[in-house]
């Protein structure tokens, strides 16, 4: 199963630095619902169900290297925006946090595996669309909108997934 757009991703520029900017993309890049989080969910996932089942583990592996193609484009973005790419962001409280490996959904589960994975899409697809209200960069806003597509064909393909194993 093909899930990704096939279409190619735009140069990563800006229009001037704008560390604002950096800051929202910091949340996608690798926040609790984040491209960084994406990769670790969907490759433990592929490692969990490996031997089960060839295409659960061939989709998983194939939107895995999707969203590190996001999470490149991303930071490159934020680079070029004026902050180092580190895998931290500001929560809630305004307070630097790093990356952790709790923000992972560890249920082995194959049907809570899928919902959660359509869930994160979800999230992942409304907080781009917010950045796109807030970032007032066209360059910025055509990474994000290519990469929107991509996450709406990854929902597609867990839902095909799911109705693979009768699951309506």
């Amino acid at each position: 199963m093909k899930c990704w757009v096939d279409k190619p991703y735009p140069k990563v520029e800006v229009e001037r630095p704008n560390i604002e900017y950096a800051n929202i993309l910091l949340q996608d890049y690798s926040g609790i619902v984040s491209e960084l989080s994406s990769i670790t969910q969907y490759v433990y996932q592929k490692f969990e169900k490996f031997n089960v089942d060839n295409e659960f583990s061939e989709t998983l592996s194939q939107i895995a290297m999707v969203e590190m193609k996001h999470l490149e484009l991303l930071g490159e973005t934020i680079k070029l925006l004026g902050i180092d790419p580190k895998f931290i962001f500001n929560n809630n409280n305004n307070i630097k946090t790093y990356w952790s490996s709790n923000y992972v959904n560890y249920t082995t589960n194959i049907v809570d595996m899928l919902l959660s994975d359509i869930k994160i899409e979800q999230e992942a697809i409304a907080k781009y669309q917010y950045d796109i209200n807030v970032i007032n960069d066209e360059y910025v806003r055509k990474t994000i909108s290519r990469i929107i597509e991509d996450e709406e064909m990854h929902i597609n393909c867990f839902k095909k997934l799911l109705n693979n194993i009768g699951f309506n």
